[in-house]
């Protein structure tokens, strides 16, 4: 089941990464020499041990992937290889180096714990330009309360530093985060004194309505403002590396939060819609389980709520519109983040 989510969600990011922008195979070389001629990359992680890993480079004939300095595999301007026999590793890197062009660094996506099922890497992405955005840096997880001493290591291993929790307090009482050794706690809760999702609804009718206007509510809230500020804030500040946020499903709060970088970094609408959707690929069995176990009936009402639905973040992109204009606006009058900011957190984030 695992092996079939993972290969779901990589695939309908790889493809809408194609349909990106390209830059021209007939560009002048020294336009094209310094960047990532790749417009569409995945690594994942199969069950068996081996990786899948999919590309697309117009204009490349000849790609190469190695894993730790060694190479493993070879392939064109598109290439589907998988790879088998590596050594067990927290996270397994791959480095796909053109014949000519800036190399991508690339790792599945999910990262595996006993303790989670939504926690992922933010990066990945290819932005309009043509630039990457890294992986490994920024991480969007669920809540944390349930890690195992194991995946504390893990995590201390992989270099998480700093960890944004977006709860409510209720949440946070309820199941307090476990910190991997090292790392800054920092609460930004989203909600605030907002009273979105409070209310449980009695209707499917209501339980959307509820979703629609909480997603607006994490765009213009005062709380909502601040606690995007505060993450961005240290996403941003270079002393920092391994940022996680994380709401109780990491979907919603979470979701918008990797939706507003991943837009002002520059990456397409339908590639961030599609990271915001890879919450119900990700989180699947557990919300399949949580239905499961309800009356049929208010399974019905509750469905919604653990859902994550275009209409929801087109809500929030929506708001954005209402209120301010433009996402620039946004960023600037709603956030704090001026241009100068904008160009330091892309040039952190980018590559190529």
């Amino acid at each position: 089941m695992k092996n079939l989510t993972r290969a779901g969600a990589a695939l309908a990011l790889t493809v809408l990464a194609a349909s990106a922008t390209a830059v021209p195979a007939t560009a002048h070389p020294s336009v094209t020499s310094h960047r990532i001629p790749f417009t569409a990359a995945t690594v994942t992680a199969n069950d068996d041990g081996s990786y899948r890993i999919v590309w697309t480079a117009p204009g490349v004939r000849k790609v190469t992937v190695k894993a730790g300095g060694t190479v493993v595999a070879r392939g064109g301007g598109r290439g589907d290889v998988t790879v088998r026999g590596l050594a067990a590793a927290d996270r397994q890197w791959f480095d796909l180096v053109p014949e000519r062009g800036g190399p991508l660094h690339l790792a599945d996506r999910l990262i595996e714990l006993d303790g989670t099922v939504n926690f992922r890497d933010a990066g990945g992405y290819r932005t309009r330009d043509g630039h990457w955005v890294k992986m490994g840096e920024v991480y969007r997880s669920d809540a944390l309360g349930h890690l195992t001493d194991g995946d504390l290591a893990k995590l201390e291993r992989l270099g998480i530093r700093t960890v944004f929790d977006l709860r409510m307090p209720s949440e946070r009482a309820a199941d307090p985060d476990r910190l991997p050794a090292g790392a800054t706690y920092t609460v930004a809760d989203v909600i605030g004194d907002s009273g979105a999702f409070t209310t449980m609804p009695t209707t499917e009718v209501e339980a959307v309505r509820m979703m629609v206007e909480g997603e607006k509510v994490m765009v213009s809230g005062v709380s909502a403002r601040a606690a995007y500020s505060a993450v961005y804030a240290g996403v941003a500040d270079r002393d920092r590396h391994g940022v996680l946020y994380h709401c109780t499903a990491g979907k919603d709060r979470t979701g918008w939060s990797s939706a507003a970088l991943l837009t002002a970094l520059g990456v397409p609408r339908e590639t961030v819609m599609a990271d915001y959707l890879a919450s119900n690929t990700y989180r699947a069995a557990a919300n399949e389980a949580a239905l499961a176990s309800l009356p049929p009936a208010q399974a019905k009402v509750y469905k919604p709520l653990l859902d994550v639905r275009p209409e929801y973040l087109n809500s929030g992109f929506e708001e954005v519109r209402e209120e301010y204009g433009s996402f620039t606006s946004y960023l600037r009058a709603g956030l704090g983040i001026d241009s100068r900011e904008l160009r330091e957190l892309k040039s952190d984030l980018l590559l190529g």
